[in-house]
């Protein structure tokens, strides 16, 4: 079932007296429990599609539905709110605050999402959360005794706190060696199918392409090639 469609998604930019084609006419379908993943050359336009996806800056023209909504028709507070409530977002460095530990970081937002949890239910959804990065025994951990790979774990449990709909990354283990980039990206293929969300990426590794259901390949602002792999655990060894 699909939750998120782009429809003819264009994206201009005007430099001097010259326009500029960013994306020209895009159309794109992502479904629930699937990891969908951007793949391209830079400046093929893929990671303008995702922020434009994400709702963080505004197409020139075309559509974007999301529950049956079109935001691209929104206000920006509007749009605000849904990011905030139905969107999560990873990158490619985490953005830890050094002086929280890993613990903290999940509490503060929880309060900042005004959360009406107790505060005992609150511990006991960031332990859940930490379980399922395969962090809780860090929790007490501060950012600058994580490695890089646990760090973005820690990023992942911030990103999905409050259970959002569609998870956007950008590049999430472009700053990874291979083998803590494989863990990344089996740790958010199991979170996208666990909590049946839909995950759009972007990467230049051709081995995160294994993880993904759907691979969009995108060339000077269209896409040239779809493939619809629609994988599962006998097709990828996910636990190696």
């Amino acid at each position: 079932m699909a939750i998120l469609k782009l429809a003819n998604i264009k994206k201009n930019f005007i430099n001097g007296e010259v326009k500029e084609e960013i994306l020209k006419g895009i159309n794109l379908s992502l479904r629930k429990g699937e990891v969908t993943a951007l793949r391209g050359a830079s400046g093929s336009g893929k990671s303008t599609l995702l922020t434009i996806a994400a709702g963080l800056q505004p197409a020139t023209s075309g559509k974007i539905i999301f529950e049956e909504q079109n935001i691209a028709n929104m206000s920006s507070e509007q749009v605000r709110k849904i990011r905030a409530s139905k969107f999560g977002f990873i990158f490619q460095f985490s953005h830890l605050i050094p002086f929280l530990t890993a613990e903290e970081q999940l509490m503060l937002m929880l309060e900042v999402s005004k959360s009406k949890l107790t505060k005992q239910q609150k511990k006991m959804e960031v332990n859940r959360l930490l379980n399922l990065v395969e962090m809780e025994h860090r929790k007490y951990a501060y950012p600058p005794s994580l490695s890089g790979g646990e760090k973005q774990r820690i990023a992942i449990a911030r990103a999905i706190i409050h259970n959002p709909k569609v998870l956007f990354a950008d590049e999430p283990t472009a700053s990874l060696d291979s083998k803590r980039s494989r863990d990344i990206m089996k740790i958010i293929r199991e979170i996208t199918k666990t909590l049946n969300i839909t995950t759009l990426l972007v990467t230049h590794d051709e081995d995160m392409l294994l993880f993904a259901d759907q691979v969009i390949e995108m060339s000077d602002g269209q896409i040239i090639q779809s493939e619809d792999k629609q994988l599962n655990n006998d097709v990828v060894d996910l636990s190696v």
